[in-house]
């Protein structure tokens, strides 16, 4: 038997073929009932007219009738010539029917008993009975037709096929790579370092008794960590692909219902079926959903949540071994996750899934471009070194933007301009169409100017790359300053610069207007956090010293925040306000000392910038180099 009649013979063993089947057949029964009995009458009976009736009846032509409610049916003594309507043809007719009017009573039986006419008074005969079974029946088909209807439109709300009783069964979705193009590592571009460690695991689904023979243990459970959009559900997708083996993905959240118990049973039931077809890939999505820690909410530990956790707990390194399912799970939370789930034998190996560097965005960007006409002038190596921090994500982001803008432009090809176009949308905002006033537009020049020329004369700042006083997203001006490489520490001497030109647009108002306006807002709230972050937590202050207080951390829950207990008194927060208040002075002092120096200098730049709106980097040091040599 071949594939294409299996496939078919496997249909119609379905439920749905089934049911249309017998629909099919009862419509057929009923209509070649109805068909041989109208044809049975048909043939020996003729309509005719109830005057005609009564004009034979009156000759005593009639031998016998059958009455059925208006509805009278019999034979004649001798026959008789009727014609056809619609045609010139006769006929001999020795049977007839005709339907007699509501009004006829017993005065029709009375001439009939006097002309000796043989009366007989049926039931319903078997053509009314029909249509009354279908009449009766038909209603009801309908209601549950709709009643089955509403239950399926449920079921999809519900838990899937069969509603409120498959509330437990796994929403898990399966992809079978052996029957669909998978993704390998070849279509992930950069994390050669997490595609390393995942290269046991591979090797391990792809052939589980080498590692059996030699008693080794693969890891139960990969936890790949990293921000958002760094590309940890492709690479679980692309192991999968790698192995060859069925992987079943769901996202955290649904194992979570309104019902108590759902979540741990859909936990058992997709276990089962990861178990049934071992190798297998389980892979859960932002499992930081389910597997927060226990007891950090402010209503008590015992949740539907927290029943989840514990099924979950006890399926990946329980009684049940399963020694060929892989468990994978992203979050970008790990500092949430209970500490049961991520010891060893459950979450065994943490794979750092981090922002990638330059090279690797180049790759993922030559990944993105693919499809895309691209103009000569566009350097993806340059494009990668002004794109510090951004993810996978973002740079598919960027390449789409800049299509869709050479679209809106008519181009025929997409180039470098169209790139940083996009990037300026991306990281300072779009632009927004309003009027300001020229005082509204002077004061913003000179912020600008202020930040742009702090950090331009701070030699342990990170370089200028453009300045706009374009109303873009919240802000009314922007200054943008982009690392020539990719930074993994941050010295004191780089964060006190880092100060010093967040505040430099405050102090430039100040020099210049003898006053300050609330457009330092943003600034202020970032200085005071990065200051806090020094002292209280990377021990940069003298007089604090080398301690973490933990204070400025950012907690997920309440509950956590709350019953945080405090490692400093207050005698030290005391002391750590104060530092924090002196960082962030002596950083003003600095950027007022640079400011004040060079007044030409920032008032060349202000002026350029009411005229320009944009400088770039180029233009700016021009703008500085003429400005300190007149």
């Amino acid at each position: 038997m071949d594939t294409e009649t299996k496939g078919l013979i496997d249909k119609l063993k379905s439920p749905r073929a089934r049911f249309v089947i017998a629909i099919l057949l009862i419509a057929a029964f009923m209509f070649f009932w109805s068909l041989y009995f109208g044809q049975g009458r048909q043939q020996t009976q003729y309509n005719i007219t109830y005057s005609r009736f009564m004009g034979e009846l009156n000759a005593g032509n009639i031998k016998s009738v059958t009455i059925r409610d208006l509805q009278i049916s019999g034979e004649f003594l001798k026959e008789i010539t009727l014609q056809l309507p619609g045609t010139k043809k006769t006929v001999s007719a020795k049977y007839f029917q005709t339907f007699l009017p509501s009004f006829q009573g017993e005065g029709l039986l009375s001439l009939l008993e006097e002309k000796k006419v043989i009366i007989n008074v049926a039931p319903q005969g078997k053509r009314s009975l029909l249509w009354s079974f279908v009449l009766g029946v038909l209603p009801w088909v309908l209601i549950i037709g709709i009643w089955i209807l509403i239950m399926r439109r449920a079921q999809r709300v519900q838990g899937g096929p069969g509603g409120l009783f498959t509330f437990g069964s796994s929403k898990a979705r399966v992809y079978d790579f052996k029957k669909k193009s998978a993704v390998t590592f070849e279509d992930v571009a950069g994390m050669k370092n997490a595609k390393i460690e995942l290269g046991e695991t591979v090797e391990f689904l792809k052939d589980p008794e080498k590692f059996k023979r030699l008693g080794a243990n693969v890891p139960k459970g990969v936890l790949l960590i990293g921000p958002p959009g760094t590309g940890k559900t492709l690479l679980a997708r692309a192991i999968a692909g790698e192995a060859g083996v069925p992987f079943f993905s769901i996202s955290a959240s649904e194992f979570i219902e309104m019902f108590v118990g759902v979540g741990a049973a859909r936990v058992r039931d997709m276990f089962k079926k990861a178990k049934e077809s071992q190798p297998s890939i389980i892979f859960i999505d932002e499992i930081d959903a389910v597997g927060r820690t226990r007891g950090a909410g402010l209503g008590g530990g015992h949740d539907e949540r927290e029943q989840t956790l514990n099924q979950l707990l006890s399926e990946m390194d329980g009684f049940e071994p399963h020694e060929e399912v892989i468990v994978l799970a992203a979050t970008n939370r790990p500092d949430v996750l209970d500490p049961a789930l991520l010891r060893p034998g459950r979450f065994d190996r943490h794979i750092v899934v981090d922002r990638p560097g330059w090279e690797d965005r180049k790759a993922i960007l030559e990944v993105h471009v693919r499809g895309k006409a691209l103009s000569e002038d566009v350097d993806l190596e340059k494009i990668a070194k002004g794109t510090p921090g951004m993810t996978g994500a973002d740079l598919e982001n960027l390449t789409n933007e800049a299509a869709l803008i050479a679209i809106r432009k008519n181009k025929e090809k997409i180039d470098y301009e169209d790139f940083e176009e996009a990037k300026d949308k991306i990281l300072m905002g779009s632009v927004r169409e309003e009027s300001i006033t020229d005082l509204e537009k002077q004061i913003t020049a000179y912020h600008e100017a202020g930040h742009a020329l702090v950090a331009h004369e701070l030699p342990n700042s990170d370089p200028i790359h453009k300045v706009s006083i374009i109303p873009r997203g919240m802000a009314m001006g922007v200054t943008q300053l982009l690392p020539e490489e990719d930074r993994h520490y941050y010295p004191k001497s780089y964060l006190m610069s880092k100060l010093s030109v967040a505040l430099g647009g405050r102090v430039a108002e100040k020099i210049v207007f003898n006053d300050v306006s609330s457009g330092a807002q943003n600034d202020l709230k970032d200085a005071t956090l990065l200051a806090e972050k020094m002292v209280a937590q990377w021990g940069m202050s003298d007089k604090v010293g080398p301690l973490n207080l933990g204070r400025g951390e950012e907690h997920p829950f309440l509950g956590r925040q709350l019953a945080a207990p405090k490692h400093y008194s207050e005698d030290m927060a005391w002391l750590m306000d104060q530092e924090i208040r002196r960082f962030i002075i002596e950083a003003e002092k600095k950027a007022e000392e640079i400011l004040s120096n060079n007044r030409h200098v920032l008032d060349a730049i202000a002026e350029a910038l009411i005229k320009e709106e944009t400088l770039e980097r180029e233009g700016i040091e021009k703008i500085i180099k003429e400005a300190k040599a007149e």
